[in-house]
C-alpha cells in the first residue's frame, strides 16, 4: 500500500504546530502517512495545489492566506466549509478535491466543557476567516452573536452573512463569552490585546484562539479580573483531529497530540 502524503500549505511557514499534530496523530493511529509543510506565496497557490494533487497528495491542511482561495478552487464542499466562506481541508480523491472547514468543530469542541452555551450572549473580536468560523460554532451552540472590529463594514457584511443572532456592536454591551479571533497578542507582539482589561468581566469565560504563547496578555488580565479563559491549543488540536477523520475514519486521542504540543511550544519558548 502506498504510504499517504499529507500536509500543510500556507504562508509564510512559521512556527506551524501542524506536523507535531498530524506526525503524532499517525503513530498513534499506526497510519502511514508522512506530513509536509508547503510554503506557498499567493498568486501561486492554485498552481501548487495542481501540482501536489498531480503528485498524489492525499490531504492538505489550509492555513493563513489560503482559506478562501481553497474554497474556490475545490470541486466539492461541505455544508459549513460554505456557510464559513472559507476551507481549512482540501480531500483528494484521484482527480477530485473537497472542501471542509474544521476550525468551527475545534472551536466548539473547545467550548463544550464550559457550557451549557443555550441562551447565553457572546462578542467575539474580529471579522476575518477566523471570525466566521467561530461564529459558525457558536450560533451551533445556541449562543447569540455581537461582532466588534476595527472596521465596521467589514463586521457588518459576516452579520450581514450569517443572519439572525449575529449582530454588530462594542465590547461595553453585555457578554457570557468574549472571543477573540484575531491575531493580536500573537508571539512576537506579546504585549498587544484587544481588549483593554477593565473591560473584562468577573466570571466570564475569556478564549483566545492565540495558541502562542498559550497565556496572552488577554488571558493574563482576564484571569486577573476574576474570569475564566480558555487558551487556543485545544482549537487547534481539535481541528487537526477531524481533518484527520475525514480522510482516514479514524479518530485518535486528545491527549498524545496535546501533550506533543506542549513540548514542542516548551522547545521553542
Amino acid at each position: 500500500m502506498t504510504r499517504a502524503r499529507c500536509g500543510i500549505i500556507l504562508h509564510p511557514a512559521g512556527h506551524t504546530l501542524s506536523p507535531v499534530l498530524h506526525r503524532t496523530a499517525y503513530a498513534e493511529l499506526g497510519l502511514d502517512a508522512e506530513f509536509a509543510v508547503y510554503d506557498v506565496r499567493p498568486e501561486d497557490f492554485a498552481s501548487a495545489v495542481a501540482r501536489l494533487q498531480r503528485d498524489g497528495l492525499t490531504q492538505l491542511c489550509v492555513s493563513l492566506p489560503h482559506k478562501e482561495a481553497a474554497l474556490r478552487l475545490a470541486g466539492d464542499a461541505s455544508e459549513s466549509a460554505r456557510a464559513i466562506g472559507a476551507a481549512n481541508t482540501l480531500t483528494f480523491t484521484g482527480p477530485g478535491s473537497a472542501a471542509d472547514n474544521t476550525d468551527w468543530i475545534g472551536v466548539t469542541r473547545a467550548l463544550e466543557p464550559h457550557g451549557p452555551w443555550a441562551g447565553k450572549r457572546a462578542t467575539v473580536l474580529g471579522a476575518g476567516g477566523a471570525a466566521r468560523a467561530v461564529v459558525l460554532a457558536l450560533l451551533q451552540l445556541g449562543l447569540s452573536v455581537t461582532l466588534v472590529n476595527r472596521t465596521r463594514a467589514r463586521a457588518e457584511q459576516v452579520a450581514a452573512h450569517f443572519g439572525m443572532g449575529v449582530r454588530v456592536g462594542t465590547l461595553a454591551e453585555p457578554w457570557d463569552l468574549l472571543v477573540n479571533a484575531t491575531s493580536v497578542g500573537m508571539a512576537p507582539d506579546l504585549e498587544g490585546t484587544p481588549a483593554a482589561g477593565e473591560s473584562l468581566r468577573p466570571g466570564a469565560l475569556v478564549f483566545d484562539t492565540v495558541y502562542r504563547p498559550l497565556e496572552t496578555r488577554l488571558l493574563r488580565e482576564a484571569r486577573a479580573r476574576g474570569c475564566r479563559t480558555q487558551d487556543g491549543l485545544e482549537m487547534l488540536i481539535q481541528q487537526a483531529i477531524e481533518q484527520i477523520r475525514i480522510w482516514s475514519g479514524k479518530r485518535v486521542d486528545a491527549a498524545p497530540l496535546r501533550r506533543a504540543a506542549l513540548d514542542a511550544l516548551r522547545s521553542r519558548s
